[in-house]
């Protein structure tokens, strides 16, 4: 089944070069739609118009990526462009456009859930990508949980099996921007709905330990918690990590900790699978307060502090992989995408080794493999119902519905 898509990798500061040298990997393929993640330093119409320029007529979805990852290569100087070319049309995803995330993220995520709905008439497995950064300046980002639990309200009991992922240009969240099969968009959210006959496999790698005892939070405004336990939030968090996340209002993204929810029965033995992580988006020493990566913790929620290890992320990317070998085992895989968050690149997280290249190597090599570093990753739970994550990866194998 492998002819059936074809991965092309290339990375130039010539967005052109770039383009022809992933074009070149892919090969004799005639496709019938492109996936194309590029990073931010490229050029997206000089991109969009080398495509053109090779695969007349042909529907470039996707957008810009921190990073690409492929068997031929990886990395994330902003250079990079990974293209995922489908060639035969029934294994080729129907695309679903919506746009106008600016005027309401959840809104904007009904209205393609509603599409998606219509169009999917039984099971499927859907891609879902956004852009992530609503504004550079200030920062303000397209909430990824807003997004979801309005496709989720809207598909109602559909049987429908979401990942996806948040879009950026860098790691430092400049900007975002979608290709939405006909032009460069900016708000855009879009939808690849496989055909019935795909289905997808699923693993969340993970890398956080809880290093606290259950908290509530007690004080909340939208994404930022003031309150745990009814005390200063930023305090309590420094003075059980034993160091400073805070620095200035405002203070950038920390990879030190992140807060987890745990799902189900709170007292079950401990499953890194069971936490939904939240990245600390900020901290403000003058209101002892953080703000975290998504809004959609409540007043009540029961959370604990998520000490992030690089150890445990190797730990978890190897056993993922192993079990996504074992699933896939004696299947005729189509593909696997990556959806990995940028905060565990190397140059992020302070890792030795690239849990990517981990992935790239230790997956079945019989199975093309496309992926992207990501602002925010979308993955569906034991119970079938896709939540938004901070700091996973979710590595998807589609295949044949058995």
């Amino acid at each position: 089944m492998t002819d059936l898509v074809r991965i092309g990798y290339g990375k130039s500061p010539d967005t052109a070069l770039a383009v022809r040298q992933a074009v070149a990997a892919l090969g004799d393929c005639t496709p019938t739609l492109l996936l194309v993640f590029a990073g931010g330093k490229l050029d997206p119409a000089a991109a969009l118009a080398a495509l053109g320029g090779a695969f007349a007529g042909v529907p470039v979805v996707g957008g810009s990526a921190a990073g690409a990852i492929a068997r031929g290569g990886l990395g994330y100087s902003g250079f990079e462009i990974g293209i995922l070319a489908f060639c035969d049309p029934a294994t080729t995803p129907e695309l679903v456009v919506g746009h106008g995330l600016d005027a309401g993220e959840r809104a904007a995520g009904a209205a393609i859930g509603a599409r998606v709905r219509a169009l999917a008439q039984g099971p499927a497995a859907v891609l879902l990508l956004f852009d992530s950064v609503a504004s550079a300046q200030p920062l303000r980002l397209h909430h990824a949980s807003s997004i979801v639990a309005g496709f989720n309200d809207a598909a109602g009991d559909a049987p429908l099996t979401v990942i996806g992922g948040g879009l950026l240009t860098d790691m430092n969240m400049s900007g975002a921007w979608v290709f939405d099969g006909a032009a460069v968009r900016k708000h855009a959210v879009i939808a690849l709905v496989f055909p019935p006959s795909v289905v997808a496999e699923t693993v969340i790698l993970h890398g956080c330990r809880p290093v606290s005892a259950f908290m509530e939070i007690t004080r909340i405004d939208g994404a930022t918690i003031f309150e745990l336990d009814g005390q200063p939030a930023l305090r309590i968090i420094e003075r059980m990590l034993g160091l400073p996340i805070g620095g200035t209002p405002g203070h950038g993204l920390t990879l030190i900790a992140t807060l987890g929810q745990k799902q189900g029965d709170i007292y079950a033995p401990y499953d890194e699978n069971a936490y939904v992580n939240r990245l600390i988006l900020g901290a403000d020493p003058a209101t002892n307060a953080i703000t975290l990566f998504e809004p959609d913790f409540e007043r009540g929620t029961q959370v604990q502090i998520m000490s992030r290890d690089n150890g445990l992320m190797l730990d978890s990317v190897q056993r993922g992989v192993a079990a996504m070998n074992a699933r896939m085992a004696g299947q005729d895989a189509l593909l696997a995408l990556y959806i990995d968050c940028a905060g565990r690149a190397s140059a992020r997280s302070g890792c030795m080794q690239e849990e990517a290249a981990l992935v790239a190597e230790g997956l079945d090599p019989a199975i093309p493999l496309l992926g992207f570093y990501s602002g925010v990753e979308i993955a569906p739970f034991a119970d079938g119902t896709s939540r938004s994550l901070d700091w996973t990866g979710v590595l998807t194998a589609l295949r044949p519905r058995r």
